[in-house]
């Protein structure tokens, strides 16, 4: 029997007797026994997570599909801003807006050709698939893997990136989604791709489509692109005007025939062109006609100033930002241009073109720059871009031409800057062959087909003779010249087995933007500053998103501040260009006389150069025709390039000071022998010199001559004309006389007291004069 008791004070406790005490103690009651926890299985435990990832499958679908745009409204997204370029001083050139100016038309009322055009161009399975294309996807991959190694085995690789989205792809991505390149978009533009297949049929599909997407500038839809380019109806273009039309969509700035590359529309109507040959839509004949097709284009109806550098400039920001920021944006973007030195420069290359229509001139082009910054102050492509008969939308400035003697100032400057030559360095202008291995050997001659005897550097370059330019270049290697000519910013020079010794003649083609750059070396001291036509880039609200800063500017270092002086001060030197050019030509800028200039034309005077500069502007001017037909009476640039030239640099520089090129430390100046370039043999008595003739000469420190003239010595002499004997000369009339003579820096020898100069040329092997090129001194 329990002793437990209830507590009287509290029913809940118990008492009981403690028998060892005999006290009474309290206690909660025992707690009432429960019965065991059900056995749960492991499997139920696990019976959320079908709900967990449910949820989340519902979470992420919401995320993606949100918002997501009907496909039976295939209408435009938001509202674009326009794109505004304008000058260095805020004036307004152009005003890029997509408006999308659209003229719906209906598909049955295109010619099946254009149709087919677009099909074959930008989905040739579209007739075949269900808006999406496996191989199309497939090909456009191993396409893209090419361009990806390309691009790393090569900076200048041909090949593009491409893509695999069909024409339905296109379309929805075009009308219904943002261009963000995200995978949230991607999906949500596979989805729409879907639903729109279904809704809607294929000839449905691709109406809208040839009425939604863009084919450059304002123009959207096939409609609107046919009446911008070619002033018709889209019912009358011709199967080659369809398809240069229907290669646009890909890339609409780039490949228009408006824009900075016109010839890149007909590389693409060609390919147009092929493809569909390819897929059986035409036969071979008529492949060929289309594409030998002459297409007529339409004025470009624009407000448009500066319209060559405009267009330019539009290419570079697609390039950076792309074509719909570039459309609708609504960028600000300052240039560097000097509107009313283009407005000037235009009129001027306009008006001399026109007086030199009897020699057969039908174009020029025109070029200004700051050497210092790379800025842009004025671009002229052509006499006049609204020209169709000229080709007047190509801008030539941006076009590979030969050069002529135009490019042997950085043969010189490479020469001098690399201990080679000096100012006063003999060079015989003789009649002379040079032979190369496996070549017939190569005599150049000179412009007025005569020679000069001995001419030292500086009135080799200054009256640009040819023989002298080919013996420096034999100097310097081609090798050598054509990798020192890429650090200049000639750009277009690539392998020097490419080339031979006619590339210091202008054997190798160059643009001009790349030459205005090579002068820029010459006019800064030895540092290259490159192009830079943007000065700042904001959006419309103000924000800038990129500035250039010029006087924050890096500029690249190419020869020594000694080098670009000592062939600045050549090419500025009156005296030394007076044999060819006279003491009172165009090359002469009146209170101007720092500014240095160059003029060239080519061997078939198929161009013709004049580039001047000081430290502060270089000019550059091309004359000639865009389909390369000869000029007529050009002569070395004073009848042709020069006086555009001339005028464009007073305009730039009047009002200004003149800014003589900085002479730096390391030169020095010295008298040496007129004839020889070498010292005199007395030194206190100049006149010691032959025929008591010398001058004075500037050279680099580290360079100076050290030999003095010895003129005298015993000669072989063809006694029966009196003049030195060659190679070819009988031994029965050869006798040795004492004669006064020079040697030049490759070896050759003149009597400078016989008969006259040699008859048979002299020939040299350039391979035995390519000597180690030592590194620029410090």
């Amino acid at each position: 029997m329990s002793n437990d008791i209830k507590n009287p004070r509290n029913p809940l406790k118990l008492i009981h007797r403690d028998f060892s005490s005999g006290r009474f103690v309290s206690h909660p009651p025992p707690a009432p026994s429960l019965p065991p926890p059900p056995n749960r299985s492991p499997v139920s435990r696990f019976r959320l997570i079908p709900v967990a990832i449910l949820l989340l499958i519902t979470v992420f679908l919401v995320y993606l599909f949100k918002d997501l745009p009907s496909p039976s409204r295939l209408t435009r997204s938001p509202y674009p801003v326009s794109t505004q370029i304008f000058d260095r001083n805020g004036t307004l050139l152009y005003d890029i807006f997509a408006d999308q100016n659209r003229i719906p038309v209906k598909l049955a009322d295109l010619p099946p050709y254009l149709k087919q055009a677009t099909i074959a161009i930008e989905d040739k399975d579209f007739f075949s698939h269900r808006g999406l294309s496996v191989t199309g996807i497939i090909r456009a991959s191993l396409k893209n893997v090419q361009f990806t190694f390309c691009r790393l085995l090569s900076k200048n690789c041909s090949l593009s990136f491409q893509g695999g989205s069909t024409i339905t792809q296109q379309l929805v991505k075009s009308a219904l989604l943002t261009p963000e390149r995200t995978i949230r978009r991607k999906i949500r533009e596979l989805v729409l791709t879907l639903a729109v297949e279904t809704i809607y049929s294929k000839d449905e599909i691709l109406e809208m489509y040839l009425n939604q997407v863009p084919y450059g500038g304002t123009a959207y839809g096939i409609e609107s692109a046919s009446q911008t380019y070619f002033g018709k109806k889209a019912r009358d273009l011709s199967l080659a005007e369809a398809a240069l039309l229907a290669g646009l969509p890909a890339a609409p700035t780039r490949l228009s025939p408006f824009g900075a590359h016109p010839e890149l529309a007909n590389e693409r109507q060609r390919l147009v062109v092929n493809r569909m040959l390819e897929d059986g839509y035409l036969t071979q004949s008529q492949a060929d006609e289309a594409k030998s097709q002459t297409l007529d284009f339409a004025p470009p109806q624009i407000g448009i100033r500066a319209p060559h550098f405009v267009l330019f400039v539009k290419d570079l920001l697609v390039q950076k930002y792309g074509e719909p920021v570039v459309e609708t944006g609504g960028l600000r973007v300052t240039t560097s241009l000097d509107l009313d030195l283009q407005d000037f420069s235009q009129q001027t290359v306009a008006s001399e073109v026109a007086k030199l229509k009897k020699s057969k001139v039908g174009n020029a082009a025109a070029l200004v720059t700051n050497p210092q910054t790379g800025e842009i102050l004025a671009m002229v492509g052509s006499k006049d871009y609204f020209d169709k008969a000229s080709d007047g939308n190509v801008n030539i400035t941006l076009r590979p031409r030969q050069p002529g003697s135009a490019i042997k100032p950085v043969n010189y400057a490479i020469g001098i800057e690399y201990n080679l030559l000096t100012p006063s360095t003999l060079l015989l202008d003789i009649p002379t062959c040079f032979s190369v291995p496996g070549q017939p050997l190569y005599c150049p001659e000179n412009y007025d087909n005569s020679f000069h005897g001995p001419t030292q550097v500086r009135f080799a370059l200054g009256n640009s003779y040819n023989i002298p330019a080919v013996k420096t270049l034999t100097v310097n290697s081609l090798e050598n010249f054509v990798s020192q000519a890429r650090n200049f910013g000639i750009s277009t020079f690539t392998d020097p087995k490419n080339y031979g010794l006619s590339l210091t003649l202008g054997g190798g083609e160059v643009k001009m933007a790349d030459l205005a750059v090579a002068y820029s070396v010459l006019a800064n001291q030895g540092e290259r500053a490159d192009l830079h036509p943007i000065l700042k880039i904001e959006d419309y609200s103000g924000k800038i998103l990129e500035e250039y800063k010029p006087d924050e500017n890096e500029t690249i270092p190419v020869i020594s501040a000694e080098t670009a002086y000592l062939v600045s001060h050549i090419l500025l030197d009156n005296n030394a260009r007076l044999n060819t050019f006279g003491p009172s030509s165009l090359l002469n800028i009146p209170g101007h006389p720092e500014v240095s200039v160059k003029t060239g034309t080519t061997n078939d005077k198929r161009d013709n150069w004049t580039i001047g500069f000081n430290p502060e502007i270089v000019v550059a001017v091309w004359v000639g025709n865009n389909d390369n037909t000869p000029l007529g009476a050009i002569a070395s640039g004073i009848t042709g390039a020069s006086p555009i030239w001339n005028k464009i640099i007073k305009y730039a520089l009047k009002n200004k000071k003149p800014v003589w090129p900085v002479r730096p430390e390391g030169i020095v100046g010295q008298t040496i022998c007129s004839v020889s370039g070498l010292l005199p043999p007395d030194s206190a008595n100049p006149a010691s010199c032959f025929n008591g003739q010398f001058r004075f000469e500037y050279f680099r420190a580290a360079n100076l001559p050290t030999q003095t003239e010895t003129i005298r010595r015993d000669i072989p002499v063809d006694k029966s004309t009196g003049i030195q004997a060659n190679a070819k000369t009988p031994p029965e009339l050869i006798e040795f006389q004492n004669h006064s003579v020079v040697f030049d820096r490759l070896g050759s020898m003149l009597c400078l007291d016989c008969s006259g100069l040699p008859v048979v040329p002299e020939i040299i092997s350039p391979k035995n004069f390519i000597t180690p090129t030592p590194h620029p001194s410090p």
